[in-house]
Formats: structure tokens, C-alpha cells, sequence
């Protein structure tokens, strides 16, 4: 079952529609129980997020369309003198977190028997959408801004997608998209969005899993997780998937979500920080970390909530910041795009301030391969 999460107004599971008629956005809800099994049962299954197959929507295994997405490493690094983790996410197919999102979308499409989508992206969601679709012989269209990343263009054109590239912001983007569903005379094409479409959240969870799993086997479990947040499917899927295992007794307590903006376009962080349950839409400025420069969140109110009931908050980092994160993080062998930086940059105010104290263990969420935004780095030494 498909419901509004702002009128409760029900749909069938396999409806077409991208939002309810009240504009509101729309969220899964599954008709059956389940428990995540124990780590040494999940040894046995497939070495993806659909190890988690009991939590994520129910599926025929000719609909599943996967890359081997998830499963990602956690290595431990010295950060301002200081050991933390980081969650290796920009190691998945296509080079960033969006694959757990996109695969259960297009799994489920595949199964309602859609042959045409379209997606509106910064490049890392409209890069793994389309390379999904491809695998699931769907015909593809990306909108994304005039000023995306020439790599991430080339990395979608290399899966068979059309690209129609919009002047401005990211906000225009995405309304282009929604018009061009709208207007589409046959009605024929989905808008197959990783901001709106509930089934990418119900993808985005396994990144809590595979922390719990791979946690578990040390008995330690992070007390901080930090994540970055544009839109806000890295943090929603993270605080769901916490806390289904919380519910399950698999967890005793719920990690505490830092959610991480750039100071030059964080509506999200401007709410956190006004005492406000709602987010207000913003003209944002230019920030290197193109991949959450969101000026106007779908989810917003429920990205608040999630750092506010784990106990957690939101922050956002200068540009001078993410610059000197992304930089250090190559130094210590991790390449990544200055949006996963701001991740690195959180946790170093957080360290300096004592905001993180001695014994807390802290996980740091890196979402972005490097390799997209390499010209960022020419002449950053």
C-alpha cells in the first residue's frame, strides 16, 4: 500500500502517480511482518542489498534489477587525531549511494511493467537511475542543470540516456521534469523520482542494515552517525532502517543522527535552527558540493524529525570547510566529491568542539566517488 504522508490518503501499491492530489509526498507501507535475520544467516545470502529481502518490498525474483549494490566497507581513520569510521557508499556500481535507492525503484517499475521513466538529478541520482533502467531495458530521460558535472553527463549518456540539460537552479530542474510528465500527451512515461518516489527510500534503509550487520559482528555500535543531506534520502533511509532494527530488538538504542548541509544552501539547517517542524524554501547560492544543494527539500518536515527523535541535530559547513575535508580525506586515501566531504568537515567541528567525546564511537557516511568531480581537485594540493 502507497499512502500520503500529509493527508494519509491511501492508493493501491501500484499506482502511477508521483505525489497525492494534495501535493503531499507519498510512502510505503508494507502488508507484511519481518525481522532482519542474524548476521550469521545473512552470511549465506547474496552479497547485496537484497540480503535485507524480508524489509524491502515484496518481489518476484525475475523483477529484481540488481548491480550487487551495498555490502560497503567501514575502515577506520585518524581524523583531527581522533579514530572514527567511515562507510565506504561511493563504492557501489555507479559510484555513490543512489544504487540502493535505484535498484528497489526499478525493481518495482520493472514489475508494474513500466517501460519509459524520467528523473530529474544533480548527476549521482540521474547517473544511477539511469544505469538501472538499462539493465532493466527501460527507456530513459535525465533532466539535469546546464552546469552538472561533464563526467556525470558522460557517465549517463554511457547508459543509453537522454540528458535535456535546464538552465538554473536545481529547483528548476526538477519542476521541468514534473512538466514534462504532466504535459506528455500519451501519458506513457514515470517520473521515476529519487526525491519522491517512496519505493528509493524503502532502498535507501539497507545502508542502516549493513552498519547494524557489519557492527555487530565487533559488538560496537557507532553512537554518532553523520550523514550529508540535500533531499534527505541518505538520512530519512538511515533513521528508518535504524530504527526498524530498533523495533526489532536488534538495536538498544537508536545512533544520533548529524545531518550535514553546506552553509551556502542548507533550508534544512535555517528550520533546525529556528526551532521550525517545517522547511521553508530558499534561494540557495553556489556550493561545490553540487550533489545537496537543495534550496526547496520534498521531505524536509521528516528529515527534521529524524535528527531531532535520534537524539541527533542538523549542521551545515562552509565551503572553506568541505574544501579543506576534501582534500584530507585523499590524504588519507579516500576520493571523494566535495558533497561527501561536508561529511568529513562535520566531523572535525564536531571533534574540536568536544561535541564528540573521547569514548564515542562516530561513522561518517562518504556517498560520492571522486572520479566524477575530478577537475575540482586541479590545483587543490
Amino acid at each position: 500500500m502507497v499512502y500520503c504522508a500529509r493527508c494519509g490518503r491511501k492508493y493501491p501499491g501500484d499506482t502511477k502517480i508521483w505525489r497525492c492530489s494534495c501535493k503531499g509526498e507519498l510512502e510505503y507501507q508494507s502488508q507484511y511482518t519481518y525481522s532482519i535475520p542474524p548476521p550469521e544467516r545473512l552470511t549465506l545470502r547474496p552479497h547485496s542489498i537484497w540480503r535485507y529481502r524480508e524489509a524491502l518490498p515484496h518481489l518476484e525474483d525475475e523483477d529484481i534489477v540488481s548491480l550487487g549494490e551495498g555490502c560497503t566497507p567501514i575502515v577506520t581513520a585518524k581524523w583531527k587525531g581522533f579514530p572514527v569510521w567511515f562507510k565506504l557508499d561511493f563504492l557501489c556500481p555507479t559510484g555513490s549511494y543512489k544504487d540502493r535507492g535505484s535498484s528497489v525503484m526499478i525493481s518495482r517499475l520493472k514489475q508494474m511493467g513500466i517501460t519509459s521513466i524520467v528523473e530529474d538529478s544533480s548527476g549521482n541520482a540521474g547517473a544511477s537511475v539511469a544505469a538501472y533502467a538499462a539493465r532493466a531495458g527501460m527507456e530513459c530521460r535525465i533532466f539535469v542543470a546546464s552546469h552538472t558535472s561533464p563526467a556525470k553527463l558522460a557517465q549517463i549518456r554511457a547508459y543509453g540516456a537522454k540528458i535535456k540539460a535546464v538552465d538554473g537552479t536545481r529547483q528548476d530542474v526538477a519542476e521541468a521534469c514534473q512538466r514534462s510528465v504532466e504535459e506528455d500527451p500519451r501519458g506513457e512515461t514515470l517520473y521515476a523520482s529519487h526525491n519522491w518516489n517512496p519505493f528509493f527510500l524503502e532502498g535507501m534503509k539497507t545502508l542502516a542494515y549493513e552498519i547494524w550487520e557489519q557492527c555487530e559482528r565487533s559488538k560496537i555500535m557507532p553512537d554518532w552517525v553523520v550523514v550529508p543531506a540535500g533531499y534527505g534520502s541518505c538520512a530519512l533511509g538511515a533513521y528508518r532502517g535504524f530504527r526498524d532494527l530498533l523495533n526489532q530488538g536488534r538495536l538498544s538504542h537508536l545512533p544520533r543522527l548529524v545531518i550535514v548541509q553546506a552553509e551556502n544552501c542548507a533550508p534544512i539547517y535555517q528550520a533546525y535552527l529556528h526551532g521550525e517542524t517545517q522547511v521553508t524554501p530558499i534561494r540557495g547560492g553556489k556550493t561545490v558540493a553540487e550533489g545537496i544543494a537543495c534550496s526547496s527539500p520534498v521531505r524536509g518536515s521528516q528529515v527534521l524529525a529524524a535528527a531531532r527523535e535520534s537524539g541527533g541535530f542538523i549542521m551545515a559547513v562552509s565551503e572553506e570547510e568541505i574544501d579543506s575535508a576534501a582534500i584530507s580525506l585523499a590524504r588519507e586515501g579516500l576520493f571523494v566529491e566535495p558533497t561527501s566531504a561536508v561529511v568529513a568537515a562535520a566531523l572535525g567541528r564536531l571533534i574540536d568542539s568536544g561535541t564528540i567525546a573521547k569514548n564515542d564511537v562516530a561513522l561518517g557516511i562518504l556517498t560520492g566517488i571522486g572520479l566524477k568531480t575530478g577537475y575540482y581537485y586541479e590545483g587543490r594540493s
